[in-house]
């Protein structure tokens, strides 16, 4: 595999440190305050209904399986997190998508002098069914792959890769969530965008891997979201877009 993992993950570290520069901040208090409050919201619903939902599936066992319940609890508990966790990213970014999407073309106008439509309201209403049909694409995408992990997860011996498998997978939808971002804007489709980012596979893994890991550390997973449009906007500017308009 080509790439770089390394440089993948630089990519968002530059995305963080680009936060605080005049005309970005103003593009990411949006996508801000959608985390702050449906990640809020999703810890307030796991506190209050975490032991009740697990408890629920494990009832509907047959009697003759109720000795499995040490073994099963754990399984569910997670199938619980998992399903809240990404339930809740998907519904994030559905919301954010547009601004995301603005954002990620005010990042490559001020690092290529690419020209933006329009910086305005208009330019951002314009922009969500495109954004939203994309974001539909995303997740069309993703649901068959998640329920196929599901299954391995419970299937025994295989269920020992299982963790392995699941890091990989959300390391590449985190390169393919953010990096859609940029190259959406520049009409590269979806098709397009997957075998862009093949061609790096080690440098798009390292820069999702770090996305993945930062979206589970409490405050950081906050501006997560924003830094890592810039990041894979950065990534496209510099290593896609030259070969994009040579072709």
């Amino acid at each position: 595999m080509k790439g770089n993992p390394v440089k993948g993950a630089d990519y968002l570290f530059r995305g963080f440190g680009m936060l605080p520069e005049p005309g970005i901040r103003r593009f990411v208090l949006i996508p801000l305050l959608v985390n702050i409050f449906l990640f809020s919201s999703a810890i307030w619903l796991l506190i209050n209904e975490f032991d009740g939902w697990v408890n629920y599936w494990l009832n509907k066992l047959p009697e003759w399986l109720s000795f499995l319940d040490w073994l099963l609890w754990p399984l569910f508990a997670v199938l619980v997190l998992v399903t809240v966790y990404y339930g809740f990213s998907i519904i994030a970014n559905l919301i954010a998508a547009p601004f995301n999407g603005f954002l990620s073309e005010k990042v490559e106008k001020m690092r290529s002098g690419a020209v933006m439509a329009d910086e305005g309201w208009k330019g951002m209403l314009a922009m969500i069914p495109r954004s939203l049909q994309r974001e539909l694409a995303k997740i069309a995408y993703y649901l068959p792959r998640l329920f196929l992990l599901l299954i391995l997860s419970f299937i025994p011996l295989v269920n020992v890769i299982a963790p392995f498998l699941w890091f990989l997978f959300g390391a590449w939808m985190m390169a393919i969530q953010y990096c859609d971002y940029p190259m959406d804007n520049n009409k590269v489709s979806f098709g397009q965008m997957k075998q862009l980012l093949a061609e790096r596979r080690l440098t798009s893994l390292g820069f999702g891997a770090l996305v993945q890991v930062g979206m589970l550390i409490p405050v950081v997973n906050l501006v997560m979201m924003p830094a890592a449009v810039i990041g894979a906007t950065l990534y496209w500017t510099e290593e896609h877009s030259v070969q994009q308009r040579s072709r």
